[in-house]
């Protein structure tokens, strides 16, 4: 399963989707906004996509994966939209047959999708008491 979305993630759907009675581990990355950023507070996030183009990034990311570690299953759910502090952006689940593969794995997929997928964020941080300022990726 790859998602983009603008509905809250449904986080045990993705690991559902990932996971394999036979695996011996399931692994997940969850991905949240945080309230600070370059030590100024997080008002809100705003992610957009270019979907087509992202889910056929993220299949190839997990074509990838899949012939360097044995996984069984997987799933990455995004957000876009805005987006504010503490909520969900993204899930990565990755299932094998041990933890050592399944860890790699999912580093592996989370870290390729934050520098390869068409996924652009902006940060909207609050700059005094009515003013905020715009922070790019």
């Amino acid at each position: 399963m790859i998602k983009i979305t603008e509905k809250p993630i449904d986080v045990q759907k993705v690991i559902d989707t990932a996971s394999s009675l036979n695996a011996g581990a399931v692994n997940v990355f969850i991905g949240t906004v945080r309230s600070k950023a370059h030590g100024k507070n997080v008002v809100w996030l705003e992610y957009e996509s270019y979907e087509s183009m992202t889910v056929a990034e993220i299949r190839k990311i997990i074509d990838e994966a899949s012939h360097r570690w044995p996984l069984l299953g997987w799933a990455v759910s995004h957000r876009i939209g805005t987006l504010k502090p503490g909520e969900v952006s993204v899930v990565v689940a990755v299932s094998s047959p041990h933890r050592k593969e399944s860890f790699e794995a999912c580093q592996y997929i989370i870290d390729e999708v934050k520098t390869k997928a068409q996924i652009w964020k902006k940060k909207y941080l609050k700059t005094g008491r009515n003013g905020f300022q715009q922070a790019h990726k």
